[in-house]
């Protein structure tokens, strides 16, 4: 059985930790796990790397793990905390020469379109623009990049769609508030998965850590990692010491190793 590393590059909301101009003491801690950039992930599978949503931090992010090369691109959903780092695909194009396949649904594609005109108004496409390819998928049909074979989970942020996806015995979510049974039953089995849990306080289109917790215990996996996590959260230290066993709280340049 062949294995897959998963790094979570960012585990932060849209604001990151620490937020401007807070003074909570989880703005202000000294402890690394409570920085956390705006949430992304990225898969190292076969010395080949697919990075999932490219938000306003990416290249940050790319730079501290040292990443030069990468293959593809998973769209979870079109806010900006997840997209806005488009233009940072730029190197990754300048080294391979190759357009970067990123893979959305329709309703996305239409708004980066709609967004980065300059990238894809290919009458008039600012020269210096990052190349990208769109591969369009669906939140049902399993898709594969090069050899690896990628479910898409749909999920529901507020009234909007959004895309997780199933890898394996892995699963990463994100910004999710509901999921129906038909989405849930494409996650038996899995042994680890990564979900959203924004912080204790009930919210409209997130997950907060009890509902989280919740949809953990029925999907049954062996361990969980909790992203897209609000200073509200608390300190990674004392919130740790609350979770049930095999429940983590997730920070960023945290490495989850899992089988295909």
């Amino acid at each position: 059985m062949e294995q897959l590393e998963v790094i979570l590059t960012g585990t932060g909301t849209s604001q990151g930790v620490p937020v401007i101009g807070c003074s909570c003491e989880v703005c202000h801690s000294d402890d690394k796990r409570d920085h956390r950039l705006r949430t992304a992930a990225v898969i190292q599978y076969r010395n080949r790397y697919i990075g999932i949503d490219c938000g306003p931090d990416f290249r940050q992010q790319m730079l501290r793990e040292g990443i030069t090369d990468m293959q593809a691109i998973l769209i979870t959903h079109e806010h900006n905390d997840h997209v806005i780092g488009m233009d940072d695909v730029r190197p990754f194009n300048f080294m391979s020469r190759q357009d970067m396949p990123m893979y959305c649904t329709e309703q996305v594609a239409q708004s980066l379109k709609n967004r980065f005109d300059y990238v894809f108004n290919e009458q008039d496409r600012y020269p210096g623009a990052p190349r990208v390819a769109l591969q369009i998928i669906s939140g049902q049909m399993p898709f594969y990049v090069d050899s690896l074979p990628i479910q898409p989970i749909q999920v529901w942020h507020g009234r909007m769609p959004v895309l997780g996806f199933r890898i394996g015995e892995f699963a990463y979510l994100t910004d999710v508030k509901f999921m129906e049974d038909s989405e849930l039953d494409k996650l038996k089995g899995i042994k680890a998965l990564v979900i959203n849990a924004l912080h204790h306080e009930a919210h409209y289109s997130h997950l907060n850590l009890a509902e989280a917790l919740e949809l953990i215990a029925r999907i049954a996996p062996e361990k969980a990692w909790l992203t897209h996590c609000s200073h509200r959260m608390g300190r990674y230290e004392a919130v740790q010491k609350t979770l049930p066993e095999g429940v983590f709280l997730g920070y960023d340049g945290l490495r989850i190793v899992s089988s295909i």
